[in-house]
């Protein structure tokens, strides 16, 4: 069974949430659909001892709107679940969005207020997408902001992506994608590879092991068909016994081992001395099992060469979502903000900088409105948006996946040295309001 449409980087226009047709049903039968408005994407608060947010998700973003339209089944499921009347399914059939979205690039840090993504277009255009933007953005900031975390605590350790047994099947690709931008080396996700170019990377489970009548036939059978340099997961029984059957079978060249459960620190110690003392010197030190970045912080110390994570990064690592929100910031011109208690927003279309030291150490995000004065720009300072649509039409010469993987290693560079600790903190840099 092939990916359905929604899948495959299309998006079917039934993402669209049902109150959003309700407001457009609504706003052309009274004439304000067409009124020039403009949306705009933050989050108000990190997740819950996050120092920093990471942008992910703009591509699949632009790739979805390009495909975003009402097609002769969905207009039909439209039209016999009484959603919108006559008028709004005729408009709903010539969709196509033809405004302007301004944002951060992918890759991009992220802290409360940031405007992320900028959206320009009539009301009607416009309103139908908040889900659709939400949905991409919040998943896969929250998969990037967790990998980041995770990254950074494996100090340069390669990290293999290997959730998607653990979260919707399409999910995963998503996911893949987000943990590849923000600093693991490789995924087990077959699609991910061949839709993204990631480099996909795995080896056997247990099941392999158990097929076998012995650890020693089913060793050899995958050094027979994968060479020495595969990777051998010994822990199925014992594992002082299968390290020892795993280079008796592979011979000294052989690639790595793989844990893939308990103490995995003391372990990988263990496994260490025992490999070198067999002649394995070369021989790596894989881990896996319920890993997350506190647990990748804790085996720095380790003779660990590389890591497997699974739930912990397609779950976000206890922050599923980045809490970003979609709100009408200006109609006509003129601010509009919302007022309800703890959930303010601020009106007026708005832009944002960094600001950084000479040594390159960011020192704060400034955001203000098209109303206010532009902030001098010193030298070491940079603007966060960039353009992403003009006119309905998608930029040309857009950053990369590969980009934005540059662009977070060096963004991640600038915070300052406490804005990295994985305790719990405050922002990483304040947002300053002008």
């Amino acid at each position: 069974m092939g990916f359905p449409e929604a899948a495959t980087g299309a998006s079917t226009a039934l993402l669209t949430d049902h109150y959003e047709l309700t407001m457009l049903a609504s706003a052309l039968s009274d004439g304000t659909a067409d009124r020039p408005c403009v949306f705009e994407v933050f989050a108000r608060r990190l997740p819950d001892g996050r120092r920093y947010g990471v942008v992910a998700g703009t591509g699949r973003v632009l790739d979805a709107i390009a495909d975003f339209r009402f097609t002769d089944a969905e207009l039909s499921q439209l039209e016999a679940t009484a959603v919108v009347d006559d008028a709004t399914l005729s408009w709903l059939a010539d969709y196509s969005f033809s405004g302007d979205i301004h944002g951060y690039p992918e890759g991009e840090l992220y802290f409360p207020g940031s405007p992320i993504m900028t959206v320009t277009g009539s009301f009607g255009e416009a309103v139908v997408l908040e889900t659709l933007i939400l949905s991409i953005l919040n998943h896969d900031s929250a998969i990037a902001s967790a990998a980041a975390r995770m990254s950074g605590a494996a100090h340069g350790r390669p990290i293999i992506e290997m959730g998607g047994r653990r979260t919707h099947e399409y999910a995963a690709v998503a996911a893949a994608r987000a943990a590849y931008l923000a600093g693991f080396a490789t995924t087990s996700n077959l699609e991910a590879g061949r839709r993204y170019g990631i480099p996909t990377r795995g080896t056997v489970a247990h099941a392999f092991m158990l097929l076998h009548d012995s650890e020693e036939q089913a060793f050899r059978a995958q050094v027979d068909k994968m060479g020495t340099d595969t990777t051998l997961l010994v822990d199925t029984y014992d594992i002082t016994k299968g390290i020892e059957t795993a280079v008796r079978v592979a011979g000294t060249e052989l690639g790595a081992i793989r844990i893939d459960s308990g103490d995995v620190g003391p372990l990988a110690r263990k496994a260490r001395e025992q490999l070198d003392a067999l002649g394995a010197k070369d021989t790596r030190i894989v881990v896996s099992g319920d890993l997350d970045e506190h647990a990748i912080a804790a085996l720095r110390a380790e003779p660990v060469d590389a890591y497997g994570v699974g739930t912990s990064v397609v779950t976000g690592s206890g922050a599923p979502t980045a809490g970003m929100v979609y709100k009408l910031v200006d109609v006509d011109g003129k601010p509009v903000a919302k007022r309800s208690a703890h959930k303010e927003s601020r009106g007026g279309r708005k832009s944002a900088l960094r600001r950084h030291r000479e040594t390159g150490t960011a020192v704060e995000e400034v955001i203000w409105t098209a109303a206010s004065p532009v902030p001098e720009r010193g030298p070491n300072d940079h603007e966060l948006q960039i353009p992403l649509v003009r006119g309905g039409r998608t930029v040309d010469d857009l950053p990369t996946l590969d980009d934005a993987r540059q662009r977070l290693r060096r963004a991640l560079v600038s915070l300052p040295w406490e804005g990295l600790k994985l305790s719990h903190g405050e922002p990483a840099i304040p947002t300053v309001f002008v």
